[in-house]
């Protein structure tokens, strides 16, 4: 129409086309306007006008216009001031009106019913023309505001909130401009309502409405300059700025009067509608929730940026976590006590856990929980709001576990000075909720309770007011109590003072009642209970099923019944015989080979602590289930369990989406929490309480073989591979130092699990320990990440008591966290090398470029030592550049980056480490050294046969370890400053330590034999210091045996566990170093030492050495063994040629043998067959003269044994008879005993060294049956002996007397023979009783003495449970050596001999009376009655003795 005859929708371009065929029929600009409103004259409509030219451009006159084109504006302004004329209106009133009823024309031109707050795209169109139109009106001064505003209120409807949007956008009318202009602020209150409520909405239900809905909402925050300037900004800006406004702005708004109240009101009414939702979100609909979160976004910090002052944004979300936390205050505290768990941070309605956590953005968390203090100080609040904010705060803001620490300590330190329950009980609701987020977040309740009331430091004792203030305060919360709480008061009391007991006592009978109320026994309390829950829910069974599970582990790791069970059994039988018996026994499908549990079941079986009638019940049952069990039972507990898993990895799922994304970090402690949630449905009842053990207990780990049950594996496994790829994803994006607390509150969480945690760490276990070298580069990069974060949460860690194998009798080790990776990382073949070497540097390399920003001492914290001592092992063994001097390099992102390389090359990775100058500085740190001790244990672990190194490369190695870096180094740096002796002393004990240890990769075999490198530079080191003693031969340093004081050292005051742990660790150690000192160069075992000019051979240390320690683990009891005895004669002869007169020297040592080492004597009789070729052959060698006269006259006494056992020829008698005995006795042991007959020929000391001889023989049969000797055959010839000694009535009591004062007789013979012999020798003495006769008791008067005080010692050993043999017999006929036949035959020959023994032997057996009462009170009367005057006129008649 007007448009089309005007010419106002034209293409440009076409129009000047047209131009050049057709001249135009008006001259001039002025005649065209002129024609147009002849025109309107006969068609007049100006609504249809305003619309038509909403498109209109501007003039072409490009290049080939011939003619000036009609502006649009002037042409638009020219008709409204004709029309304007003519109703003699203003032209500006007449445009407001007109534009208004353009605006209800597109408003009410919608599809939809119901008037909706967006407009759709052809209402866009059309208001986008008129809008222009209005802008272009305005510019020519032809439009008034004013009545534009107050027409629009008049409109039948209220305007589409889009439509204002754009007014206040397009800058022609101000929202607050436009609120102001309204008289009925109420109304406009709920228009705005209302619209942003359908805005929410209509933004949900359309995804291409949220764009536009968001920017209508909260749009592109503009900055503060262009809104003071009066640009437009979003409605959430304008609502702020004028609800909100601060003293200094007040000055520059006096034009709006309603605006701030109108303003406030909205944001007041919007938030009433979230939190109205809140405590019914079960019921609302989805799309209505959806809706609310919608509006939330208002709450985004990031919306009004520097377009709001910070201190009003600061006031608007400080108002409005006001008002959440005082709405409708309804809830009572006991309603908060009853239901505080449901408030949790999973469990709390998203909608008030988002808004709480986009509020706290706004401020720092002492902020946050400064306004929850104030706010709890002033005002009436709402508990589940209260409590839920707690909840977010705790679970989202790390800083505010510290935080609500201190504020609890204040609120506690508040009531006891005005003894006020309110800070009471919102110091107890406080801890409760917080700790209801787990352990990984704040301490559980259990730890806060004893930590504030267990002590008498404590707030309540002060006084007695105060004590009995905090007894009414726990009294008064009893009836609302849940079981877990009430069961921490009862089991951690309040400290209390013996004399206010009473108190204490009353509570405890109150809180008992409650429990039983709630049908809730203390006595049913498992034998494991963690009482960090506060779940109520548990119930006995379940508790029961977690015990049985602790006892099981502890019975796989032991062997034995737990304790905890047979106290169990005894003490609290109720608990036992109606929960645990039945959790254990519950029916089962028995496996065919027995398991842990079907073990325990039998001991406890056999130990009576199962009634047979239940144990038979089971018995059936089990079978019962075996005929019956079916396949759909299996799939529906599998599908059943299906559902949390896969709601688990849902929820891992998502982490990652916000792990890679920088501007969702904050989202993810929340997601954490959820995934926390979710998990503990997945572990199932045991994680009601978090775990079945306390706290502190240790994780049970079984290094050589661990288990897992299926079902945990699978989660744990799920929950590592989510971490790898969380790594991985977020690494694709970033570095570490730029990912986030992101992973460490991932593992922070998992930790919190406690009942997780075994499984996690025997699953680490399998995968280090056991697959490590299989693993590929993402698992190392992803473990050994994981492994860091770890150990940051190692508070969280209880130590780990690490079953490393059996193949030493030593006690389970208890590590820490940092100490079960270096268990973990083992270094012994070549796979274990390179699979270490890559996991430690990942390690390392994660470490530091994720922390570069920490402290040194927070770094070191952090970083376990073991890993950072490994790489000081390995990389210089593997890497020739790193044992040189280093350049230093600074750029710590090429560690990284060659990490997160594909193709990875992980020494040059490891080497890039090494030369990192902050690494360099971390190993200067006392924690990160690796001393020379560490450096050879780890050295001791390598499989030579499997070395990474060649024989030459590894030799190579220890020389340079060795004598170019730990030699020369300082003490302080782990070196030996220089000290030779130091070295080889640190060398033994480290290989004797090694030795001891329990060692895994031995597969159960006793590692004795010593490694042969590190053997040989102690060799070397050795032979070094032997040439130094001569060359300060004279020197009191030179007169020092260091070798000796070394070992000797070893075995001074150790007092570790048991006695008879103690005697088994000293034996092996014994075994060990004998090894250690054959291992050595012979000539070590001797000093030589120049008196005057003459150079003399000291053997007194090695001799002390024998006669204190050797000579123990001598099984003949006489007699070393071979390998000890060869290297001391050889050493001998090898030390003697530094002698002038080398015979002379050797017949020296020999000699002083006789008095002081005699045992080194008859170790050459025993082993003289075997020695004699050795000897002469090195004789001749290195002499070649006739031997030195001691070694032949050993030569010639085992030749003239020899003889005189095969012809009879008389044995010759120079020299000591207890050497002759010696020689002849071992011949005899190692010939036919055919000789024995002439035993009639020998002189009596010979005897009596014979008889010693063959009651060493005897004990050591029964002690060391695998030497060979025969115990029946030793005691015939013991018995023999005897009788030939009998019939010439010789003495050898002196054999068996401890307190023997002649030096001169048989005293040799007992400081040869081993301790535990000499311990065993009333053995020996009661198994002789056949040949006791009855003229011995007459002839000795000291037999009684000696026949006593044997006795005695040998009950003591029996009480002791020490030494003595014991039978393997079982079942058969009395064995004559076994210790209960010995003690009954002892006894029944005393009984028998005191009363037939004169009255001068008891003159001296009055010190062993008291004794001999309380071991033997019969035995004690006896001799009592006998030792009387009288007695002997009491015997009438001879008593038969033997």
């Amino acid at each position: 129409v007007v448009g089309a005859s005007c010419g106002c929708k034209r293409n440009p371009n076409f129009s000047a086309g047209r131009a050049r065929k057709r001249k135009s029929a008006f001259g001039s600009g002025a005649e065209l306007r002129e024609a147009a409103l002849r025109l309107l004259d006969h068609h007049q409509n100006l609504n249809d006008l305003l619309l038509e030219v909403e498109d209109s451009v501007k003039p072409g006159g490009q290049g080939g216009v011939e003619h000036q084109e009609v502006s649009s504006e002037s042409f638009i302004v020219s008709v409204l001031q004709e029309q304007a004329s003519r109703l003699g209106v203003p032209t500006a009133i007449l445009a407001a009106k007109n534009a208004v009823t353009n605006i209800e024309r597109i408003c009410q031109a919608s599809a939809s019913p119901s008037q909706v707050p967006l407009l759709s795209l052809d209402q866009r169109k059309r208001l986008s023309g008129l809008l222009q139109t209005v802008k272009d009106l305005l510019a020519s001064n032809v439009f008034c505001r004013s009545l534009f505003c107050q027409e629009m209120w008049k409109m039948k409807d209220p305007p589409a909130l889009e439509a204002v949007w754009h007014l206040h956008r397009d800058d022609i009318i101000g929202l607050g401009e436009l609120l102001e202009s309204n008289p009925d602020a109420p109304a406009v209150v709920e228009w705005l309502c209302r619209g942003l409520c359908g805005l929410c909405e209509q933004a949900e239900e359309s995804s291409g409405d949220v764009e536009l809905a968001g920017r209508v909402l909260s749009g592109k925050a503009l900055n503060w300059a262009l809104a003071e300037r009066g640009q437009a900004a979003d409605f959430a800006i304008v609502f702020l700025q004028n609800g909100f406004q601060q003293t200094s702005e007040l000055g520059r708004r006096l034009e709006f009067k309603k605006v701030p109240y109108i303003c406030r009101a909205v944001l007041q009414r919007m938030l009433t509608w979230v939190l109205d939702a809140v405590g019914k979100e079960k019921q609302e609909d989805v799309s209505t929730l959806q809706a609310m979160r919608f509006w939330l976004n208002v709450f985004n910090v990031s919306v009004y940026k520097s377009a709001v002052r910070p201190d009003s944004l600061q006031q608007f979300f400080r108002h409005t976590l006001t008002e959440a936390l005082t709405y409708n205050p309804l809830l009572k505290v006991s309603d908060a006590i009853h239901m505080q768990k449901e408030w949790s941070f999973t469990r709390t309605c998203s909608l008030l856990t988002t808004l709480y956590r986009k509020l706290f953005v706004a401020f720092s968390a002492k902020e946050s929980i400064c306004q929850l203090q104030q706010v709890l100080e002033t005002h009436e609040v709402n508990w589940q709001h209260v409590l839920s904010c707690v909840s977010t705060l705790v679970v989202c803001q790390a800083e505010a576990k510290q935080l609500f620490k201190d504020l609890l300590s204040h609120l506690l330190i508040k009531a006891f000075e005005n003894y006020d329950m309110e800070n009471m009980i919102t110091a107890f609701l406080i801890a409760r909720q917080a700790a209801l987020e787990g352990p990984a977040v704040f301490m559980p309740y259990s730890e806060w309770f004893k930590a504030s009331f267990g002590s008498g430091g404590g707030h309540h004792g002060s006084s007695k007011k105060a004590l009995v203030f905090l007894f009414e305060f726990l009294s008064e919360l009893v009836p609302f109590e849940a079981a877990p709480y009430l069961k921490v008061h009862i089991m951690y009391p309040p400290f209390v003072p013996t004399k206010h007991r009473s108190i204490l006592l009353e509570y405890i009978t109150l809180a008992k009642t409650r429990l039983a109320d709630l049908k809730v026994a203390i006595e049913d309390m498992g034998l494991y209970e963690d009482l960090s829950s506060t779940d109520e829910s548990v119930q006995p069974q379940a508790q029961a099923l977690r015990d049985v599970e602790k006892a099981l582990q502890i019975f796989e790791n032991t062997r034995k019944i737990p304790t905890s069970v047979i106290e169990a059994s005894i003490f609290r039988r109720p608990y036992y015989t109606s929960w645990f018996l039945p959790a254990l026994l519950r029916p089962r499908v028995l496996p065919k080979t027995p398991d842990v549990r079907m073990a325990l079941i039998d001991s406890l079986k056999r130990a009576d602590k199962i009634p047979s009638n239940l144990y038979s019940t089971y018995v059936q049952a089990c079978r019962a289930m075996k005929e019956k069990m079916l396949q759909d039972e299996s799939k529906v507990e599998t599908s059943h369990s299906e559902e949390p898993v896969e709601q688990l990895k849902a929820e891992l799922s998502e982490l990652r989406l916000l792990i890679v994304d920088r501007a969702k970090y904050e989202d993810v402690p929340a997601q954490i929490a959820v995934i926390s949630d979710r998990l503990a449905s997945v572990l199932g009842h045991s994680s009601d309480e978090n775990e079945a053990a306390p706290l502190n207990s240790p994780i049970q780990v079984d290094v050589s073989a661990p288990r897992l049950e299926p079902c945990h594996q699978s989660v744990v496994d799920l929950l590592l591979t989510s971490f790898c790829q969380n790594l991985i994803a977020a690494s694709y994006f970033n570095p570490p130092d730029r990912q986030g607390p992101c992973l460490s509150l991932f593992v922070k969480m998992m930790c919190g699990h406690r009942n997780l945690l075994p499984a996690l760490l025997g699953r680490l276990c399998q995968l280090i320990y056991h697959q490590g070298p299989s693993l590929n580069d993402a698992h190392i990069l992803g473990l050994a990440a994981f492994v860091i974060h770890l150990s940051e949460s190692r508070a969280l860690i209880p130590e780990v008591e690490a079953n490393l194998g059996t193949s030493q009798p030593v006690p389970k080790n208890v590590l820490s966290i940092s100490e079960y990776w270096n268990c973990l990382l083992v270094c012994r073949t070549e796979e274990s090398f390179a699979f270490c070497m890559r996991f430690c540097t990942a390690a390392a390399s994660y470490l530091m470029c994720k922390f570069s920003s920490y402290p040194r001492e927070d770094l070191c914290a952090v970083l376990p030592p073991s890993l950072v001592k490994k790489l000081q092992y390995i990389v210089p063994r593997l890497c020739l550049e790193a044992r040189g001097i280093l350049c230093e390099e600074a750029k710590t992102d090429l560690i990284w980056s060659s990490l997160s390389c594909p193709s990875l090359n992980y020494k040059r990775a490891s080497l890039c480490l090494w030369k990192q100058a902050c690494f360099q500085e971390l190993l200067k740190e006392k924690a990160f050294r690796l001393s020379f001790r560490e450096w050879l244990l780890l050295e001791l672990e390598v499989y030579p046969e499997k070395d990474i190194l060649s024989a030459w490369e590894r030799r190579d190695f220890h020389y340079w370890a060795i004598y170019q870096w730990y030699l020369p180094a300082p003490s302080a740096s782990g070196g030996c400053d220089g000290d030779l002796e130091k070295a080889c002393g640190v060398i033994i004990n480290t290989i004797l330590d090694s030795s001891q240890r329990s060692d895994l990769g031995s597969c159960g075999q006793s590692k004795m034999s010593v490694n042969p490198d590190i053997l040989c530079k102690l060799q070397e080191m050795v032979l070094e210091l032997g040439c130094r003693r001569k060359l300060l031969s004279g020197c009191l340093d030179a007169q020092r045996h260091c070798l000796f004081e070394i070992l000797q050292e070893r075995l001074k005051d150790r007092k570790h566990g048991s006695a008879l742990g103690e005697q088994l660790w000293r034996q092996q150690e014994l075994l060990l170093q004998r090894r250690i000192l054959v291992g050595l160069p012979a000539s070590a075992l001797i000093l030589t030492c120049r008196k005057g000019k003459k150079t003399t051979l000291d053997c007194e240390d090695f001799f002390r050495f024998v006669n204190s320690e050797l000579k123990n683990v001598c099984s003949r009891g006489y007699a070393l063994s071979y390998d000890i005895t060869a290297h001391f004669f050889r050493g001998l002869l090898n030390a003697s040629l530094d002698c002038e007169d080398s015979a002379e020297g050797v017949n020296d040592v020999l000699t002083a043998c006789q008095t002081k080492c005699p045992i080194m004597l008859f170790s050459a009789a025993l082993w003289w067959l075997r020695l004699e070729p050795v000897l002469c052959s090195q004789w001749k060698r290195l002499f070649g003269a006739p031997l030195a006269e001691e070694l032949e006259r050993l030569r010639e006494w085992q030749s003239s044994a020899t003889r005189f056992l095969s012809s009879g020829v008389v044995f010759p008698l120079p020299g000591p008879p207890w050497i002759l005995a010696a020689f002849l006795h071992c011949t005899l042991q190692q010939q036919s005993p055919c000789g024995r007959e002439r035993s009639s020929l020998f002189s009596l000391q010979l005897l009596v060294s014979l008889l010693f001889f063959s009651l060493m023989d005897l004990i050591s049969a029964k002690i060391a049956p695998k030497e060979g000797v025969d115990f029946q055959t030793s005691l015939e010839w013991s018995l023999e002996i005897l009788q030939r000694l009998e019939e010439r009535g010789a003495s050898w009591l002196l054999l068996f007397h401890s307190a023997e004062k002649d030096p001169r007789k048989y005293r040799v013979l007992r400081s040869a023979a081993s301790d535990r012999h000499v311990r065993l020798l009333p053995v020996a003495f009661y198994s002789l009783t056949p040949c006791f006769r009855q003229e011995l008791l007459t002839r000795e008067q000291t037999f009684l003495y000696v026949a006593l005080d044997l006795y005695i010692q040998l009950l003591r050993l029996f009480v002791e449970g020490k030494d003595l043999p014991q039978s393997d017999q079982a079942g058969q006929s009395p064995d004559p050596g076994d210790p209960l036949e010995v003690i009954s035959t002892a006894r029944r020959f005393l009984l028998g001999a005191i009363p037939r023994c004169p009255a001068q032997s008891f003159g001296n057996i009055r010190p062993l009376l008291d004794a001999c009462e309380e071991l033997d009170p019969e035995l004690g009367a006896s001799l009592l009655h006998s030792s009387s005057p009288a007695a002997a006129t009491e015997l009438d008649e001879e008593l038969a003795l033997f």
